[in-house]
């Protein structure tokens, strides 16, 4: 058996809790948990061996710790029939799980300054990031937000990791109100950062990547995109993103990502095939398309 790549496991419950508008699932999972990096995701089948829902739901990976040889832990909404039945999983119940998937994050070779934001309960992957960076020697400031004060995800442990913690609110229930980007820009000079690490909502990426932009340092990028297999087969959670070699491509979000570098996803084109995209109807490559068919034929 490979040392790498996922695992399928029937995983014990350990503990479900509420942490404010949220759950939190922790299971038992060694295999797991001793392959997992930070980014990375799982895949829980939900419904039990008779139901009708077939497609598992992915969640980004909140914490690991070697308890009981190794406990993931996850964190999620409910939001439908099968996230509610998640919701009322209790200790001892076994969840079928897949995982580590995905790209993790890339870490910094060297000890750099690093800002880590994150919206809502997309925040949840950047606390594993934020012990893998410190664990480097690497400075971490944090900008977390939400809609309201229950949906800033654990800014309690957020002010114990980070350097500084800055929190927003849209309706100004907790810390500044206004996006989780607004002070992103503050932040950065403050700090002087030298890379962005961002998680959440595709707008909120969007604006976040401006953001570094503007003042001249990277951003890593993990997407929240709407994925049916998680294992590259289906080809729901396809992002447009530009490679190196200037040519858009429809990647996989879920084996391609979730991590991508922030300028390089073409934000705006989210949801749609670019009519540029390679193998998009009509796409030719660049050196062919500057050609005139007519100058073509006369040659």
């Amino acid at each position: 058996m490979s040392d790498f790549g996922p695992l399928q496991m029937r995983c014990p419950v350990l503990t479900v809790r509420r942490v404010d508008a949220y759950y939190a699932i922790t299971v038992v999972a060694p295999g797991i948990a001793e392959r997992f990096r930070a980014g990375q995701f799982v895949a829980a089948a939900v419904g039990g061996e008779q139901s009708s829902m077939l497609l598992r739901r992915p969640f980004a990976v909140h914490d690991v710790k070697p308890d009981y040889g190794g406990t993931v832990e996850f964190l999620f909404s409910v939001r439908g029939a099968g996230t509610a039945w998640l919701a009322e999983r209790r200790s001892r119940d076994l969840l079928d799980l897949v995982g580590p998937l995905g790209r993790p994050f890339p870490l910094p070779r060297d000890p750099v300054n690093c800002v880590l934001v994150g919206g809502g309960s997309g925040s949840a992957p950047l606390f594993p990031l934020a012990h893998a960076l410190r664990r480097r020697g690497c400075r971490v400031d944090a900008v977390l937000g939400g809609a309201s004060a229950d949906r800033v995800f654990s800014a309690i442990t957020a002010r114990r990791i980070a350097e500084t913690a800055t929190f927003t609110t849209d309706d100004g229930s907790f810390g500044v109100r206004g996006p989780v980007t607004a002070p992103l820009g503050r932040v950065i000079e403050e700090a002087r950062s030298d890379v962005v690490y961002a998680c959440g909502p595709m707008p909120m990426l969007r604006e976040a990547t401006a953001v570094a932009a503007e003042h001249g340092i990277p951003i890593q990028v993990a997407v929240e995109e709407t994925m049916a297999c998680g294992t590259g087969v289906c080809m729901a959670c396809v992002v447009p993103v530009s490679g190196e070699d200037g040519i858009t491509r429809m990647v996989r979000a879920c084996v391609d990502g979730p991590v991508f570098r922030g300028e390089r996803v073409r934000f705006d084109d989210v949801g749609t095939i670019p009519f540029d995209a390679l193998g998009a109807p009509g796409w030719k490559p660049a050196a062919d398309a500057a050609v005139d068919p007519a100058d073509r034929e006369a040659g």
